[in-house]
């Protein structure tokens, strides 16, 4: 027998990305974005894109059955049943719920209610045991009110979110910001997802707003070398290169794969634009 082909997207890749599209900069309207998603699934590629992300609130005009959504939970904890009972009606698979915490001043509590929601959720049988939950903690310092929300997220086995950048250039955090949180992560074996700002692979900077991008390659190499060996320090080192040369030399010295426990994928509004970065990279190859 002739041995089978190879995957045309290997799983250090797959599922990588979720579709963001509805999300700023892309700010797709939401039958495009489903039409764009579900014609994708015929794409070699399609293997790329785990999931399409909506709002809570844009869950019952997705319009197509069996498209698996993220959805980003915008009113609380509160908001989490009726979520998960707007995409059962739909008959849309939940790939995940993401939560972002609002309490700035009671961190930690605010995790403890995100915690008990989900917990109902899954008694309930609303929400399946093996779906990921992100809860997002804020893009700012690790202080302790932030590891103590941290602290409840492991405790409760859910995992965490990170956003990585945005439309103004306050909300893009330091190399430092992002290694530490990255080492917050992996001290306590939590997973986490990242979005915002990660459309390519390396660090950048957007020659139409002046704003500099983390690369996507770069915060999985950064996990991969923080699971290892590295320190806050140099983590926060490779996060800013801006050579692909050195990075890819890291990259192929590193088992991504096994990154990808900890590091498990990126929100992003375009697929096209990584997709096209792991070609020219040497990531991907086109069948």
């Amino acid at each position: 027998m002739p041995a089978p082909l190879p995957d045309p997207v290997p799983a250090t890749w797959s599922g990588f990305f979720d579709d963001a599209a509805v999300f700023p900069p892309g700010n797709a309207a939401l039958p495009d974005a489903v039409a764009a998603f579900t014609a994708r699934r015929d794409e070699w590629y399609a293997d790329l894109a785990a999931s399409l992300v909506v709002t809570d609130q844009q869950v019952p005009d997705v319009g197509a059955p069996n498209v698996p959504l993220s959805i980003v939970v915008t009113a609380g904890a509160g908001a989490v049943p009726g979520a998960l009972r707007l995409a059962g009606r739909a008959g849309n698979p939940v790939a995940g719920l993401e939560i972002a915490l609002r309490d700035l001043d009671d961190l930690a509590g605010n995790a403890r209610r995100v915690v008990a929601a989900v917990d109902a959720a899954r008694g309930e049988g609303a929400l399946d045991d093996e779906t990921p939950v992100f809860v997002e903690l804020p893009s700012a310092d690790v202080t302790y009110g932030w590891e103590a929300a941290a602290d409840e997220v492991a405790a409760a086995e859910l995992r965490l979110k990170f956003r990585t950048g945005g439309v103004e250039a306050h909300l893009f955090p330091t190399a430092g910001q992002v290694a530490a949180w990255i080492d917050a992560a992996l001290d306590r074996e939590l997973s986490f997802k990242c979005t915002a700002g990660l459309h390519h692979a390396v660090r950048h900077e957007d020659p139409q707003t002046g704003f500099v991008h983390h690369g996507f390659l770069n915060l999985l190499v950064a996990t991969a070398e923080a699971d290892a060996v590295l320190d806050e320090e140099g983590v926060a080192e490779v996060l800013e290169l801006r050579d692909e040369a050195p990075l890819l030399d890291l990259a192929r010295g590193l088992d991504l794969g096994k990154a990808r426990r900890w590091f498990t994928g990126v929100g992003s509004c375009s697929i096209l634009e990584p997709l096209a970065d792991l070609i020219d990279l040497g990531l991907l190859e086109t069948p």
